[in-house]
């Protein structure tokens, strides 16, 4: 009688193991398959169009894409226009004191905050406000401050300051120093929040204890401090780099490349010679060339991100 119903308990015992381990592997996969259809799409719409566009830098493409193979001829175009040799002058000038200035003034502001003063709640979305604006709102706005005719200048004329002069802005020689004004005004907020992360990190007993061997504020800065926040600086110029790398809406909005080509960048001459002069493939050449840039910044950082993780 007891071995007649133990036989049905055993099948009944089947259909709840396969049930839990259809549920297990459910669980398992189920990030997977949700993540999937967007991976699939970053796939194919960012890193399959980055291959393209370097299948095109090869070609002859003009207004539409050719796959008429011309070999490293639109590199060796590219490298003989003056305008691109100017759009990379331009960025050794705007890139160099954006990432001085910025961590600068950010550094600044975030030793300050810290002092654990009264306003730091309000200081805080004052210094952070610029960064919510889009580039495009940026350029615009500082194009009408700077404009002589309605802006800075204009201003001082009104209020009785006739020999005020501001002209940066039609100058050519200036021109890429309104375009460092105004990308430090809307960036330094978001490096100051960066380091103020790091000031905020530090443990206190070290301050201390280099208080009690009497070390100033200014040593104490100098000396501890400032070098615990390598990983910091080290982020903040990885984010500054590739802004700067990439700059296109605050140059298009404020100056629009000009006067003339003096405010010519990277981007700005890849956009022109793609969908203005229908140059395709040279305008893939210099996106190309572009990413290069981007990557010798970004891939050494998340090198050393990576190898300081495993040890």
């Amino acid at each position: 009688m007891s071995v007649s119903q133990g036989m049905p308990v055993a099948a009944d015992r089947a259909p709840i193991g396969r049930t839990s381990y259809t549920m297990e592997w459910l669980q398992r996969a189920l990030p997977k398959i949700v993540l999937a259809p967007s991976f699939a799409v970053i796939l194919v719409v960012v890193y399959g169009f980055i291959v393209f566009t370097g299948v095109l830098s090869f070609t002859d493409s003009k207004i539409l894409p050719s796959f008429n193979w011309v070999g490293w001829e639109n590199y060796v175009k590219l490298w003989g226009f003056r305008n691109w040799i100017t759009a990379l002058q331009n960025l050794a000038i705007f890139g160099s004191l954006y990432i001085l200035l910025c961590s600068a003034i950010g550094l600044f502001l975030a030793i300050l905050i810290d002092q654990k003063i009264r306003i730091e709640g309000a200081l805080r979305p004052i210094y952070l406000y610029p960064m919510a604006l889009s580039f495009i709102v940026t350029g615009t706005a500082w194009k009408w401050f700077l404009d002589p005719g309605i802006g800075l200048e204009h201003t001082m004329h009104l209020w009785g300051w006739e020999s005020f002069s501001f002209t940066w802005i039609k100058d050519g020689k200036m021109a890429i120093y309104c375009i460092v004004i105004a990308a430090i005004w809307q960036s330094s907020g978001f490096v100051m929040a960066m380091f103020l992360a790091g000031l905020r990190g530090i443990d206190n007993e070290i301050v201390k204890a280099a208080q009690i061997d009497g070390a100033s504020n200014f040593n104490l800065y100098r000396r501890i401090i400032i070098p615990m926040l390598r990983p910091a600086f080290l982020s903040a110029f990885v984010v500054l780099a590739h802004l700067a790398i990439k700059s296109y809406d605050l140059v298009i909005a404020l100056t629009n490349g000009g006067p003339g080509r003096a405010t010519e960048m990277p981007a700005t001459f890849m956009y022109s010679y793609t969908f203005t002069r229908n140059e395709m493939g040279i305008g893939a050449s210099s996106a190309v060339i572009m990413l290069m840039m981007i990557a010798s910044v970004i891939v050494p950082y998340l090198y050393s991100e990576l190898r300081g993780g495993k040890r």
